[in-house]
This record gives structure tokens, sequence and C-alpha cells, in this order.
């Protein structure tokens, strides 16, 4: 089975960069025992400070449901959903060559 990749466009209210990425990290304690989560990386947009890119790789599609579906998801959503504005979107992609890990 092939790798997939997830790139998320989280368009943030004004003003609430900081509060957001406080809220987000608690998604790390979920992630980081999934064990097909395989990169799981908050980025920041350096020319918009109300855009957030989150870049996420898994092992298969199986271990993309199994997140998507998950308590800490969930309670993730939960924390850090109000930030939010308007607009997420979710890039589906298959890795086809990197530097890092293999596809």
């Amino acid at each position: 089975m092939s790798k997939t990749v997830t790139i998320a466009k989280l368009p943030l209210k004004p003003g609430v960069r900081d509060d957001f990425v406080k809220a987000f990290n608690t998604m790390f304690n979920t992630v980081n025992n999934e064990d097909g989560t395989l990169i799981y990386a908050l980025h920041l947009d350096d020319s918009n400070p109300d855009l957030a890119w989150v870049y996420e790789l898994y092992a298969d599609e199986a271990a993309l449901v199994a997140h998507g579906t998950s308590e800490g998801m969930k309670a993730g959503m939960a924390a850090f959903g109000p930030f939010l504005a308007e607009g997420v979107e979710l890039i589906r992609a298959t890795p086809v060559s990197a530097k890092g890990f293999d596809v």
C-alpha cells in the first residue's frame, strides 16, 4: 500500500494565531501515539499571520482514517476549532519521491 498525504490549509480568525498554536499543540499528544501517522507538522504562513498549514504523512489510507476518526482528533477539533475561520481546505496527495522517507 502506498503512503498518503494530507495538506490542510487552515485560515484563522484575525488575531488568534498564538492561541490557535497553543490549542493545536494538544494534537501532538494524539499523533505521537498513532503508529500510522508518520509526519504531522504544523506550519505558520510567513506572509499571512491568519493562516496555518498542516502537513500530514500516513503509512496508508487506513492510518489516515484511524487518525481522522480518533477520539484525540475530536478533542483536538474541540480545542482548536473555535480559532478557525471559514475556508478550511484539505488537499490529498500521494507521494512519489521524497527525501527523508521512503515512498
